[in-house]
């Protein structure tokens, strides 16, 4: 793993005692939307329907279409952030999992630094729910979100 020096970012915190990270929290959160997306996909019921979207329930939103980019540009973010950016996302990943406390930043980072094999956009596109532990995960780690769109 290359190790360099990469200006930490800090936006939008809680309080005071927000954790520097090595990947911009606002690029996490377009991950969040993504991955939102990504996860409520489903196999599509008509190939092509060539009806009006509004006849159908607009349900072709939700439907995996082999035109739908959302898969492409999660996976394009994920795997064009610098190695210590996909450390933080993945510490920040399981942080929002449950499986470490924001006190435990630092341990959740070595041992995604010591994650060999899998690519790391393979890893977190294979898990359930990767949006709504990526939020927990930011939140724990002291940022707020900024809108998340007309429900946010």
């Amino acid at each position: 793993m290359t190790k360099r020096t990469v200006r930490r970012h800090v936006i939008d915190v809680e309080d005071d005692s927000a954790l520097p990270l090595e990947i911009d929290p606002a690029l996490v959160e377009f991950m969040i939307l993504k991955a939102r997306a990504f996860d409520v996909k489903v196999a599509p019921v008509e190939p092509d329907p060539g009806s009006n979207a509004a006849d159908d329930g607009e349900r072709a939103v939700l439907e995996d279409h082999p035109s739908d980019q959302t898969e492409t540009e999660l996976r394009d973010a994920i795997e064009g952030l610098s190695d210590l950016a996909a450390i933080d996302l993945v510490a920040m990943f399981w942080i929002g999992r449950g499986d470490y406390g924001r006190e435990e930043l630092d341990e959740a980072r070595s041992l995604a630094a010591e994650r060999t094999g899998q690519p790391v956009a393979d890893y977190l596109l294979g898990e359930p729910n990767l949006g709504d532990f990526l939020e927990e995960g930011l939140v724990t780690l002291g940022y707020v979100p900024e809108d998340y769109g007309p429900e946010a």
